[in-house]
């Protein structure tokens, strides 16, 4: 028999069922998590005080948990507006435009540097370290604009961020939901973004050739305004830096994140550690560049371009923050916060409806990973990717329990289809940097991308039925 189910285990099923469709509907969920931390402490304590000073302390959880990955995007950010300030991003980009010489060595060119710069960088920072330098170039040897737009969505928003293998912020919100170790949906994670990246990349690929010989999309160049703007930021004299000063940089920078990925490498770093290796070299380098390319006003640049990360990391995660506090509550969190109220057989809120689930409702792996996939799908729809993947954890954590195994697949499916929804491929105005970077409208990109990325979700959730099985 499975554990009885008390009413803390209904609310709580209760506000997952209100938040899919406050998120189907593209509302905001900081009042109804907010609101159900409220009814689920005051079902723990039976007591006003103590259920109101619950909410705060169940969103100063999240917070500590989420602090490393926050902390890291945001130095990572700033340390990206320094190498575009001083020109370096330039010079670390610049040797792949000569390998563009056709539109196709184009396409492929944009996707895989934008992927690789977003491992390090994340997307959003690497659209603008990339997109000023190889825009032009793909302009001039044929692909047009909407296309190198698709190229840098596809591969940065997409498979970059939906792995998020280097900085691992993305696998850090869903292993925390789901109960696991961040290595374990790293791990199950690559195969399916390998099938994800490949069949969407591809098929965005194909469509684009298609179109461009039969003229229903006409290789015509950016905007005069875009491209002027962009070979502009490359005029000599225009940075603070020379330009042998800035190869010289660009060469450390890139050196010393090998460096970084070698030592994760040799001594299996991951998680905190591998955040905290990453985040140590992207503030020396910070202090570095900014001391080397401001001089006489380095140490007051050094706060600027930290505040300037900082909004952007609070940016980003303060619509996580309240969610990510409800999810924390179906786990280890509700203990902590609100004492041994649960059954004593509990093993949490979501163990607990996985294990009545599994007594009650013929789950299998087919059934499983369409649930994920399509709760996944579900929280990308605001256009966040990251707000909703703790819900796609705790519904991993649930379905698993249900089928009996497979938490790492199911959490890891749920990450990328959020996060290809949300993240910045099919919703328009998470692809607002990358549009305005190419100069076209983020709703023809997000019609662009629509029918590669669902057929890469639909192959996805195939393969993943079968590594379930």
């Amino acid at each position: 028999m499975g554990i009885e189910l008390t009413a803390l285990h209904w609310a709580y099923a209760a506000v997952i069922v209100m938040l899919i469709g406050c998120m189907l509907f593209k509302r905001d969920t900081t009042l109804l998590c907010t609101a159900g931390i409220l009814v689920i402490a005051l079902l723990a304590t039976h007591s006003v005080s103590a259920s109101v000073s619950g909410i705060f302390n169940s969103f100063l959880y999240a917070l500590k948990e989420l602090l490393s990955t926050i902390l890291i995007i945001s130095v990572i950010v700033a340390m990206s507006r320094v190498l575009s300030r001083t020109g370096i991003n330039e010079v670390m980009v610049s040797p792949f435009t000569r390998l563009m010489r056709t539109p196709a060595m184009a396409y492929w060119t944009v996707g895989l540097v934008m992927m690789i710069i977003s491992w390090f960088f994340w997307p959003s920072p690497a659209v603008a370290l990339i997109g000023v330098v190889l825009l032009p170039a793909a302009v001039r040897v044929g692909l047009p604009p909407l296309a190198v737009a698709v190229a840098m969505n596809l591969f940065g928003h997409g498979i970059a961020l939906s792995g998020d293998y280097v900085i691992q912020a993305a696998p850090k919100l869903t292993a925390d939901a789901a109960g696991i170790p961040v290595g374990d949906v790293i791990s199950a994670s690559v195969p399916l973004v390998v099938i994800m990246g490949a069949v969407t990349t591809v098929t965005a690929f194909w469509m684009i050739r298609r179109d461009l010989s039969s003229g229903r999309l006409s290789p015509e160049s950016a905007s005069p305004a875009t491209i002027s703007e962009t070979e502009k930021t490359g005029e000599a004299g225009s940075y603070p830096l020379s330009l042998p000063v800035r190869r010289v940089m660009a060469a450390v920078v890139a050196l010393l994140f090998l460096i970084d990925l070698i030592v994760m490498f040799v001594l299996k770093l991951q998680g905190g550690e591998a955040t905290a290796l990453l985040g140590g070299t992207a503030l020396l380098l910070l202090i570095l560049l900014t001391m080397q390319s401001h001089r006489g006003q380095g140490l007051e640049k050094i706060t600027e371009y930290l505040v300037d990360g900082f909004q952007f990391g609070l940016k980003v995660f303060g619509p996580v923050i309240p969610i990510a506090a409800f999810f924390y509550l179906g786990d280890s969190a509700f203990t902590e916060l609100f004492g041994k109220v649960l059954p004593a057989a509990s093993a949490g809120i979501v163990n607990d409806w996985g294990a009545a689930l599994a007594h009650s409702v013929p789950i299998n792996a087919p059934l499983g990973s369409l649930t994920l996939a399509a709760a996944g799908a579900i929280t990308g729809l605001d256009g966040s990717g990251f707000s909703g993947i703790s819900l796609v954890g705790s519904v991993a954590h649930l379905v698993s329990a249900a089928i009996g195994s497979g938490i790492a697949t199911l959490t890891a499916l749920g990450q990328i289809a959020a996060i290809w929804v949300g993240g910045g491929t099919l919703v328009p105005w998470a692809l607002i940097p990358a549009a305005a970077i190419c100069g076209v409208s983020p709703f023809e990109v997000a019609r662009r991308n629509l029918i590669p990325v669902l057929t890469g979700l639909a192959v996805t959730t195939i393969a993943a039925m079968f590594l379930l099985s």
